[in-house]
């Protein structure tokens, strides 16, 4: 089940004397965080916080919020996981949310086969997100989320459908025989 509120950044300190909170965001791009309006301190959504700014400053985001006009309050913020609510989200085609992708199953497009189910998502490599697969076995597989491996990604039904690199999932032992 999908969650109302996504956790999409942390306050890490605060900029200046007028209230401004230091976020890092969680998210591919820290202009994405600045495209929403309420922010929220919980998963429920209970405790909103009025944006009146937010922008992008190098890899984080500088953020005023209505009745946090000090830098004690902004301070108050530190630590603070910051949310967004689903409805107010609109992610491009191709693109999803973490939290979504985790326990994905992963199946050959071609097969079938089913590889297991997606473990974590690691990000932060400026060439590409790298999938950790968990089989029933409890091996673990890293795949490049890429086109050419990621064939359809269908989080309504948590399946994602590869095709599978030469060996990725076979071992090494596979591919080193294929080349005799």
């Amino acid at each position: 089940m999908k969650k109302e509120f996504i956790e999409v950044g942390k306050a890490v300190g605060t900029h200046g004397v007028r209230g401004e909170v230091k976020i890092e965001p969680w998210c591919d791009d820290a202009a994405f965080l600045c495209g929403f309006k309420t922010l929220y301190l919980d998963e429920n959504g209970k405790n909103a916080l009025e944006a009146t700014r937010l922008r992008p400053h190098k890899t984080h985001v500088l953020a005023t919020f209505q009745n946090v006009d000090t830098m004690e309050k902004a301070e108050a913020l530190r630590g603070k996981v910051f949310y967004i609510a689903r409805k107010d989200a609109h992610l491009p085609e191709g693109k999803w949310f973490i939290q979504d992708l985790i326990g994905c199953k992963v199946v050959d497009i071609d097969s079938g086969k089913p590889y297991g189910k997606i473990a974590a998502v690691m990000t932060g490599s400026k060439a590409n997100d790298v999938w950790s697969v968990v089989g029933e076995d409890g091996k673990e597989t890293l795949i490049p989320a890429i086109p050419p491996v990621i064939a359809e990604t269908d989080i309504e039904n948590e399946t994602v459908k590869i095709h599978a690199l030469r060996g990725l999932f076979d071992g090494i032992e596979s591919v080193i025989e294929d080349a005799d």
